[in-house]
């Protein structure tokens, strides 16, 4: 062959390549992501509940992707939030407790933050935001509409929704009172499918961080009322936090999730009546583990499945969470991975989708081969956690190895726990004193993780949050 026909060959191979290359990447996708408050690892079928049921939710693990090993951005909502928000973890971002501010809101972000929705945004996604909030009140630079979503719709303030009755939501900017007798749930997943109607002709991000099943046990009584009689034995008992008080939280706890896991078939039907399903990618997961305020008994329901803790602690009871993902066509369905993944590493992914390229310096790594079943798929070093309240906590998980530190404010060189969870997935063996190597290791890490920001030092005391 002579130099000038070699050289048309390679040039039409190239173009062959690069022809196959785009057929196999898939377009720009709709983005939904359902973000459950406080639900537990053990709280959804597909994960093993027995108490009630959720068929809608578990749909989404037989139509695509269920997942082991997924971490929530923190254990409790706020920092879990800006985790999500900004593809750090808690040893780097700016919101890393439940603090308030005042007159109604949590700690804000700052204003120049680069944020998830603005990323997408500028990936030419219509972005819409349906839920709670918490990352910064009224005028603090840091509300919704200033972090990059187009729409907000629903509560700004975790301390204003810990009652599911509120006397106002927020639209955008703009105060919407209520009568003190509506569900807030209802009118905020009313809002999300009509975001949904109104950009299915462009690619949209629809983020739908709802309350349920976060306290108050706040559910319409047609909810509650199969299962009064399913479990009568607590009639008697009365759950109080915000709002009204509830007879039998109970049958209220299983309600309210009976309840979201309603309102998440109605999006997988509006997305099928709008021709919509092999164009979008829906996500399920929590913000943290089950909590047990507002009469919630989280071991009647086995809330934490086989794990240890609840919301508030950093063994894997608080932050391993349930996460399904479903994209027909594209997601295996009925599949399963043990990939070890957490909150940080969505911004990549959907950064991926999107064809946009994420921000330097981030700590999250994109999930996409796994998610599609192609490709080498990045796997972390570690992955690392950092709770400013009760004394100061951090744990980091490296490999099957977990290592976790309490009363760090106390004493930051105090002993630290070492699990494998291989084995002993419970967390009820510490090993420390059989791997002093792999204690050093992870103390190593937990300095090389943490990064000083304001309030957040290790010998400076927290405010105590306002808002749980």
């Amino acid at each position: 062959m002579n130099p000038l026909s070699a050289r048309l060959l390679l040039f039409a191979l190239s173009g062959l390549a690069a022809l196959l290359a785009a057929a196999d990447t898939p377009p720009k996708p709709n983005i939904v992501f359902i973000l459950a408050d406080d639900l537990g690892y053990g709280d959804l079928g597909c994960y093993g509940q027995r108490k009630f049921q959720t068929p809608k939710i578990d749909r989404l693990a037989a139509e695509g992707l269920r997942f082991t090993q997924h971490y929530s951005g923190s254990t409790v909502c706020a920092p879990s939030r800006c985790v999500l928000m900004t593809g750090l973890h808690t040893g780097h971002t700016s919101v890393r407790t439940n603090g308030s501010m005042k007159p109604e809101g949590q700690l804000p972000m700052p204003a120049d933050t680069v944020t998830l929705p603005k990323l997408l945004k500028s990936a030419g996604y219509a972005t819409g935001i349906f839920g709670k909030w918490g990352l910064g009140g009224p005028g603090s630079g840091s509300e919704p509409l200033d972090q990059g979503f187009d729409v907000f719709f629903g509560f700004n303030c975790q301390s204003v929704a810990h009652s599911y009755y509120p006397k106002y939501l927020w639209q955008n900017r703009r105060k919407v009172e209520l009568d003190g007798q509506t569900y807030a749930h209802d009118p905020i997943v009313q809002q999300a499918l009509a975001f949904i109607r109104e950009n299915n002709g462009r690619p949209f991000f629809c983020f739908m961080p709802v309350t349920i099943p976060h306290a108050a046990m706040h559910v319409p009584e047609s909810y509650m009322a199969p299962f009064r009689k399913k479990f009568p034995e607590f009639e008697d008992r009365i759950g109080t936090y915000a709002g009204p008080d509830v007879r039998n939280p109970i049958a209220a706890f299983a309600g309210m999730v009976t309840k979201l896991d309603e309102d998440v078939g109605r999006v997988l039907d509006l997305l099928k009546e709008l021709g919509l399903d092999e164009k979008t990618l829906v996500l399920f997961t929590s913000d943290n583990g089950p909590h047990k305020e507002g009469g919630h008994d989280p071991l009647f329901f086995d809330s934490n499945g086989p794990l240890r803790g609840l919301k508030r602690d950093l063994y894997e009871g608080g932050i391993r969470v349930p996460l399904l993902a479903r994209w027909p066509g594209r997601i295996a369905p009925g599949s399963t991975t043990d990939h070890v993944s957490a909150f940080w590493d969505m911004l990549p992914t959907f950064c991926e989708l999107a064809g946009t390229a994420p921000p330097a310096g981030i700590d999250g790594l994109s999930m996409v081969p796994t998610l599609l079943g192609q490709g080498d798929q990045k796997r972390h070093e570690y992955l690392y956690w950092e709770f400013h309240e009760q004394g100061g906590k951090r744990a980091l998980r490296m490999d099957d190895w977990k290592a976790v530190q309490n009363e760090v404010r106390k004493n930051p060189n105090g002993p630290i726990e070492l699990y494998d969870l291989k084995s002993d997935l419970g967390e009820e063996r510490n090993r420390a004193s059989e791997h002093p190597e792999l204690v050093a290791r992870a103390r190593k890490l937990f300095a090389e993780a943490h990064r000083d920001g304001e309030g957040f030092r290790w010998d400076a005391p927290v405010e105590k949050p306002a808002s749980r």
